[in-house]
C-alpha cells in the first residue's frame, strides 16, 4: 500500500477520505487539521500581543488525546510570544492508574518546557476516587462523580491561572458520541451548553466572567488517528483505561458509531457538522428564552440554580456515606 501523496509506504488508510498516507503525510495531515480548527474557531485573539499575551490552560491527563494536543500546541505556539501555555493535570486518587499517566505528563512537559500544574482530589475535596467508587452514596457510576469533580477543578484552576482559554483533548469520536447521546435524549439545553462551551465564537472575558471559554482543537481527528500520531511521534502517552470506567450508555453509542462508520465512512464527521448547527440554534433559543436564574452556591460560591452546586452536593454525600 503506497502513500497517495508521495509513493512511500503508507501507514494508514482513511476510509472517509479514501487517502492512503505515509508517516510524514499522515502526521502533517493531523497537524493541519488541528491548526485549521484553531484558526476557524478564532482561538488566538487578534488582540494578543507579546506585551499582553494570552494564557491557554491545557487539560493534560497523560492519555493519548491530551498528550497529542499538548505536543501540537507546543510545536505551533511554543515560541509564539503571544501565547503562554500551561498544562494542568488532575490526580483523582486512583491506585495504579493516575500515577503512571502523571509520569507521562511530567515527562512531556519537561521535554516541551511547558509550565505544569498538578491538582489532587485529596487536596481539593478530601476524597479519593477509589473510595468514592467503593462507597457510591448516590448509586451512580464512578464516572458521574469524577466528571463533576474534574470539571470543577479545571474551571476553578483555569480561572486561578488567569486563563483566557481552557483547551481539552476531545477527539472526533468523543464529540460524535456526545452529539448522539444528547440528540437521543432530546436534551436541547445540553446542546446549547455544548455550543457555548466549545463551539461558538469565544466571548470577551470582561463580558463573561462565569466560565473560562473552552476549546477542543482535536475534534476533527478520529480517535484511532490520534493514537497512531502519538505512536509515530513516540510521545509518552499512558494508554490504559481507567479501572473505574463504566459508562455503559456511552459504550453502546461508541459501538454503534464504529459499526455505522465502518459501513458508511464519514458518518462521524457528518454527525458533528450537523450537531454544531443544531447546537448553535439551541444556544440562540435558550439565550433569548431561559428563565433559569443563577445564584451562588452556599458553600463554594460557584454559579448554580440551587442552594448547593452539584459538586458540593456530591462531596457532601461522599463524606456522609
Amino acid at each position: 500500500m503506497e502513500c497517495d501523496k508521495c509513493g512511500r509506504e503508507a501507514v494508514m488508510h482513511a476510509a472517509y477520505s479514501g487517502l492512503h498516507l505515509c508517516e510524514r503525510h499522515f502526521c502533517g495531515s493531523v497537524d493541519k487539521r488541528v491548526r485549521r480548527r484553531i484558526r476557524e474557531d478564532g482561538l488566538l485573539s487578534p488582540e494578543a500581543t507579546p506585551d499582553d499575551p494570552e494564557t491557554w490552560v491545557i487539560g493534560l491527563s497523560g492519555g493519548k488525546d491530551s498528550v497529542v494536543l499538548t505536543h501540537i500546541l507546543a510545536e505551533t505556539f511554543g515560541r509564539d510570544p503571544r501565547v503562554e501555555l500551561v498544562a494542568l493535570s488532575i490526580h483523582e486518587g486512583i491506585e495504579g492508574y493516575r500515577d503512571a499517566s502523571l509520569d507521562a505528563s511530567e515527562e512531556l512537559t519537561a521535554e516541551l518546557d511547558i509550565d505544569h500544574e498538578i491538582v489532587t482530589y485529596a487536596e481539593e475535596f478530601d476524597l479519593r476516587m477509589d473510595d468514592v467508587a467503593a462507597s457510591d452514596p448516590e448509586g451512580m457510576a464512578p464516572c458521574a462523580y469524577c466528571g463533576v469533580f474534574r470539571r470543577d477543578v479545571l474551571e476553578r484552576y483555569a480561572e486561578a491561572l488567569d486563563a483566557d482559554k481552557l483547551l481539552t483533548g476531545h477527539n472526533l469520536d468523543d464529540e460524535a458520541q456526545t452529539a448522539l447521546m444528547n440528540f437521543f435524549s432530546g436534551d436541547l439545553k445540553q446542546m446549547a451548553k455544548h455550543f457555548d462551551a466549545s463551539l461558538g465564537p469565544f466571548p470577551d472575558r470582561a463580558e463573561s466572567d462565569r466560565f473560562v471559554p473552552r476549546a477542543k482543537p482535536l475534534r476533527d481527528v478520529p480517535e484511532k488517528e490520534v493514537a497512531l500520531y502519538a505512536h509515530l511521534n513516540d510521545l509518552p502517552a499512558h494508554i490504559t483505561e481507567c479501572p473505574h470506567a463504566s459508562e455503559a450508555y456511552r459504550g453502546e453509542i461508541q459501538r454503534l458509531l464504529l459499526d455505522v462508520e465502518e459501513s458508511h465512512p464519514g458518518t462521524r464527521h457528518s454527525i458533528l457538522a450537523g450537531y454544531e448547527e443544531l447546537a448553535e440554534l439551541a444556544a440562540i433559543r435558550y439565550r433569548d428564552d431561559d428563565g433559569e436564574e443563577f445564584g451562588e452556591c452556599d458553600r463554594c460560591g460557584a454559579p448554580t440554580a440551587r442552594d448547593l452546586c452539584r459538586k458540593c452536593y456530591l462531596v457532601e454525600a461522599v463524606h456522609e456515606a
